[in-house]
């Protein structure tokens, strides 16, 4: 089972014919396997986890018209959207014990990612996976990723595409869906994926084919030095917190040649669908997964 399918539990069959990835640079799509890209003008969207995102909504809708036209059927057509990183916050938690009910589980989840978003987490949309447990008993019993969002924020997002005659079944985010083009999980060591968009740099962490850490960090300069600063203590967590050593680091949105001086392998993020970028990457993993 692919790491996206695993992750998100968001593929289903048949996948979406229309699949949009939407960013501060602009509009990525796939419709019935044909892949493009409508760019936004400065400031259309400005990405944050608290105020309203969308700035010029008529803008957004030209390009979801322009990738998608309508085709004059009154029922919704179906489509996955990928929202950026920095609009929500993706947590992996542990438990020592995970209640059964659907209902207790996510009070619980509430309660522990509380503190640590920055909105009002009563009101918020929460979704969330149990990674499959260690099979050789290590670590603690459960692990889940929780991704909440502000509810307003994510209607405001579904409203672009409802009012372009879309049904936004699969949701999820740009980082998460991106995961699955990368290279087996399962050999020994640890992954870093660092993905660059714009000034926000995402960095997860990935150990036997499972997420240990997701972190999501705004940049003032985006300088070569303020993402060192960001990435150097995610090697030591590694080291720290899961007794192991960075392998491999899995780059997408970076120069090339940066950032330098990592002291491990390093390799770009690449799709066999389609070339890559930082606008797409989510949309091409997401199709990925669907295959």
């Amino acid at each position: 089972m692919s790491f996206l399918t695993q992750i998100t539990q968001l593929v289903k069959d048949p996948p979406p014919d229309y699949v949009f990835e939407i960013s501060e640079a602009g509009l990525a799509f796939s419709r019935d396997g044909q892949i493009g890209f409508q760019p936004f003008e400065p400031g259309t969207l400005v990405v944050s986890p608290v105020e309203d995102n969308v700035r010029h909504p008529d803008s957004i809708a030209a390009a979801i018209a322009a990738a998608a036209p309508p085709n004059g059927s009154k029922k919704r057509r179906r489509a996955a959207v990928i929202l950026p990183d920095y609009a929500a916050r993706v947590t992996v938690l542990d438990f020592d014990a995970f209640p059964a009910s659907p209902e207790e589980q996510l009070a619980l989840i509430r309660f522990r990612v509380k503190k640590t978003v920055p909105f009002d987490i009563e009101s918020a949309s929460v979704s969330y996976f149990v990674q499959p447990s260690d099979p050789k008993g290590a670590g603690p019993n459960v692990e889940v990723i929780a991704v909440t969002m502000a509810v307003e924020i994510i209607a405001r997002y579904e409203a672009l595409f409802r009012s372009a005659g879309f049904q936004p079944g699969d949701v999820t985010t740009s980082g998460l869906a991106a995961l699955n083009l990368c290279p087996d999980h399962s050999i020994e060591g640890v992954t870093v994926v660092a993905k660059l968009a714009g000034n926000v740099i995402s960095v997860m962490v990935i150990a036997g084919n499972k997420l240990n850490l997701f972190r999501c960090v705004t940049l003032e300069e985006g300088s070569e030095e303020e993402i060192l600063a960001v990435l150097h203590p995610t090697f030591a967590y590694v080291e720290d917190e899961l007794a192991s050593r960075v392998v491999k680091m899995i780059l997408c949105g970076f120069p090339p040649g940066s950032p330098a001086g990592l002291r491990c392998e390093t390799e770009p993020l690449r799709s066999r669908l389609a070339p890559l970028a930082w606008t797409n990457a989510g949309l091409l993993g997401f199709m990925e997964g669907a295959i």
